[in-house]
């Protein structure tokens, strides 16, 4: 039996931004994430959108940690060395009937402390974005819009929090969680945590968590959104965040730039009984290009690298509307975090500062004495200037020899990105540190010398190395017995 102060569920981007935060404190921490690795659920398969913050209801949590996470994004991208640009952003208006509704989400926006926004012509629209449609009757332009690696960030944050003393565990699915005098047991099987506090943070499976201590039951409908990635040639078709007015499903089809220089085209809005299904569908990408182009209709289909889907976490009719980010009255000590769907990602800095202050409150400790504040992220042989990676290669002549030849990945970044804090050790671990597998052969030519360095890295069987956790393993046997 482990004890802690907190047990953190879920170690996507805002259950790692929550374990920093708590971090700053003496106290014992620990995440348990039933994947086998941070980024492997909603925050794996998202936009990258940072949201500026005028579609949120003002008021609302949305609203407040949306502005907040903005605001606190480009500080925290210098400091822990995560990809973010402040491109701006676009909602584009079709019709001149629809235009009061652009006044709504500009006066929305303001109420809500986006600064900067403004209506635009259709000629100021095509002086930004010359490969906008023609059928245009204006658009919301806020620049504080911005795009974020989310991997990047949700890696950052555990990393930074582990060297601050946070422990994680993988593939630790929470079976029950029982109250106790001084808190909970949250039982993982056979294993059993003890604990002060419980921080709900598991995405599309907040609900189960919730309902394992409270009466009062919660209900999370995965809302699946599919995308389609298109090759670096296309980068710079767009270089804002272009939205269309949004509907009631959600803020519709985007097109968008990257931060690692791809464009970007999606999401669907399906709402799904299943929190597993991933799954791209023909219908589902079909959908995603003929709405993309209401919006730029010259898109080149035939530059799509990779079609991928995530899952939302959405509230039934029943839920609050709003992220539920509280205490439950008569749980004292277990705390929710659920229903973090858009602008999830764009909020969650502010959603672990939120929280951390929260449990602060309940649980009050001193500071930890000598918090690193900062973390340098991998180094990049593909952004390093020439004296950068010469002074890489003398220090480790792994960074001498490519893997990855798509996104220039060596074999030096591979292997620190297993050998760092909360390190990767799946296959898809890899390319979500790295990229090593995401540019346009899709891991058709690295994906064999990957698995190798992770097998020797590991000190492993290559049998047991894994795509994503226990029951991915590439390799299941041998076409032939060995003959010597």
């Amino acid at each position: 039996m482990s004890r802690y102060d907190v047990v953190i569920v879920g170690a996507g981007v805002t259950g790692c931004a929550i374990a920093r935060e708590l971090a700053r404190g003496q106290r014992n921490i620990a995440v348990l994430e039933k994947n086998a690795d941070i980024c492997e659920g909603t925050s794996k398969a998202n936009s990258g959108i940072v949201h500026a913050g005028y579609d949120a209801k003002e008021g609302t949590l949305k609203a407040k940690l949306n502005v907040r996470g903005n605001e606190m994004m480009e500080e925290l991208s210098k400091k822990l060395d995560f990809p973010f640009r402040r491109n701006g952003s676009l909602v584009l208006c079709f019709n001149e009937e629809d235009l009061p509704k652009l006044e709504v989400l500009k006066d929305r926006g303001e109420k809500n402390g986006v600064k900067g926004i403004r209506i635009l012509t259709p000629a100021e629209v095509w002086e930004m974005e010359p490969n906008i449609t023609k059928d245009l009757a204006g658009a919301l332009f806020a620049p504080t819009g911005g795009i974020v690696c989310p991997f990047g960030m949700t890696e950052a944050f555990a990393e930074n929090a582990s060297v601050n003393g946070v422990d994680f565990y993988f593939e630790k699915e929470v079976t029950s969680i029982e109250k106790t005098a001084d808190g909970f047991k949250v039982i993982c099987w056979n294993e059993i945590y003890e604990t002060k506090a419980v921080i709900n943070a598991a995405g599309v499976f907040a609900d189960e968590i919730h309902n394992m201590v409270s009466d009062k039951k919660l209900k999370i409908v995965p809302r699946r959104g599919q995308y389609n990635l298109l090759d670096k040639k296309c980068g710079d078709f767009v270089d804002k965040t272009i939205f269309q007015l949004p509907s009631k499903l959600g803020k519709g089809i985007l097109v968008t730039p990257t931060v690692h220089g791809n464009l970007l085209v999606g999401p669907t809005a399906e709402d799904l009984d299943d929190k597993t299904d991933t799954d791209t569908t023909a219908e589902g990408m079909s959908k995603v290009f003929k709405e993309a182009a209401l919006s730029a209709p010259d898109i080149n289909k035939k530059m799509v690298i990779t079609s991928f889907s995530g899952l939302r976490a959405h509230f039934d009719e029943s839920g609050p509307g709003d992220f539920l980010i509280e205490e439950l009255d008569k749980a004292p000590g277990f705390f929710d975090v659920a229903g973090i769907e858009s602008p999830g990602l764009s909020a969650a800095p502010a959603i672990g500062q939120y929280v951390a202050e929260m449990v602060n409150r309940r649980f009050p400790v001193p500071d930890r004495i000598g918090f690193v504040e900062s973390r340098k992220g991998i180094p990049n042989m593909a952004n390093a200037s020439d004296e950068e990676r010469e002074s890489l290669i003398k220090q480790n002549p792994l960074f001498a020899n490519v893997i990855c030849r798509c996104e220039f990945v060596t074999e030096g970044e591979i292997v620190e990105a297993i050998d760092r804090p909360v390190g990767a050790r799946t296959l898809d671990g890899i390319k979500r540190r790295t990229r090593a597998g995401m540019g346009r052969c899709q891991s058709g030519f690295c994906q064999p010398k990957v698995l190798e360095i992770l097998e020797r890295e590991l000190n492993t069987d290559r049998g047991n190395v894994c795509k994503s956790g226990s029951g991915s393993e590439v390799l299941k046997g041998f076409t032939k017995e060995d003959s010597l």
